[in-house]
């Protein structure tokens, strides 16, 4: 799950400063404690003594090691004890004042080793939600509040079926899509529409789920994700180049993208060459991809080359949207 380096950083520095802000309240707890109940910074001193410093000094003076250590435990227990009678009596657990880390997984570093600890992840997921939040609104937009409603229940002309029906099973797909994330047979999406129909809304309820479960999701429009590339070959070694560099490296890489309003560009002999390598690189690397564009199906075919249109077809599961502007209708019903 290659999270994009901002996000981890922020989710890393949200993971320092929570660590961080605990020790502070036991710190500022144990403070408190000692001034009201002075013996428990005694207890506290003896208990932090090793066991192997304790038995060394045992053995220094002659005596058995068993022995030595079956006293040491035995000085330990009436210790512990004692500590927790004084802090029931200041109305503390007896663990109040324990440095005790949030995940006991890893110990609050985020890492098991060289894997990323689930509480990175948690922490990464909510990251990568605010930076999809900036185009997207999730607030607002998820399976739960999508409204099946303002599509007509009368048959469309030339489909055989209402645009409900229709959108009942785009949402169906969609949801089983995201919510089984990687465990369905269906790995890319391609949302095929006129504007006002639905496409960015399940868009943005597919990048919901899919971040909230930990994986890597990156969105954006055509326009954007081609000027990037279009950066990293003609900019190359300034500092736009190299942050266009990082930037098509995410397009790459991610566990999921979402390419919006494909054919929204300016199609040329560059940018069909950027499409391809989008496409045929998440391809070759098992990634899943999620386009959406306001071309029908033949236009993608007629505007887009042979080996994109090829790759498109083959490779990618297509969900027809039709039947009145939905933003036209909610506006008419305010």
């Amino acid at each position: 799950m290659p999270y994009d380096a901002n996000v981890l950083r922020r989710a890393s520095q949200r993971l320092e400063d929570q660590s961080r802000q605990r020790r502070e309240r036991t710190d500022r707890l144990r403070l408190e404690a000692y001034e009201r109940e002075p013996r428990l910074e005694q207890l506290d001193r003896r208990l932090r003594g090793t066991m192997a410093g304790l038995v060394a000094a045992a053995l220094r003076q002659g005596g058995d090691p068993v022995a030595a250590v079956q006293s040491v435990r035995r000085e330990n227990q009436e210790l512990q004890q004692e500590r927790a009678v004084l802090l029931g009596g200041l109305g503390l657990p007896e663990d109040a004042l324990d440095d005790r880390p949030a995940c006991p997984l890893c110990r609050d570093t985020g890492w098991q080793g060289a894997k990323m600890c689930r509480c990175l992840k948690q922490l990464c997921a909510q990251e990568q939600i605010r930076e999809l939040s900036k185009l997207l609104n999730l607030g607002e937009q998820s399976f739960d509040t999508f409204r099946i409603d303002y599509y007509s229940q009368s048959i469309y002309p030339g489909q055989g079926i209402s645009p409900r029906e229709n959108m009942e099973q785009n949402f169906n797909i969609c949801w089983n899509y995201a919510t089984k994330f990687g465990r369905v047979a269906i790995k890319n999406l391609l949302l095929s529409g006129a504007p006002g129909l639905g496409k960015t809304f399940l868009s943005a309820c597919i990048a919901r789920a899919v971040s909230e479960s930990g994986f890597s999701v990156v969105y954006d429009t055509a326009v954007n994700i081609f000027s990037q590339f279009e950066a990293r070959k003609f900019l190359r070694d300034s500092r736009d180049g190299l942050d266009a560099r990082d930037e098509t490296r995410r397009y790459l890489n991610c566990d999921l993208l979402i390419l919006d309003d494909l054919g929204s560009e300016l199609t040329t002999q560059f940018t069909q060459s950027a499409l391809y390598e989008v496409i045929n690189t998440r391809l070759v690397g098992e990634r899943h991809t999620v386009i959406s564009s306001n071309l029908s199906i033949g236009e993608v075919a007629q505007r887009y080359a042979p080996q994109i249109a090829s790759r498109l077809d083959g490779e990618y599961h297509t969900l027809e949207f039709f039947g009145d502007d939905i933003r036209l209708l909610k506006k008419n019903r305010l």
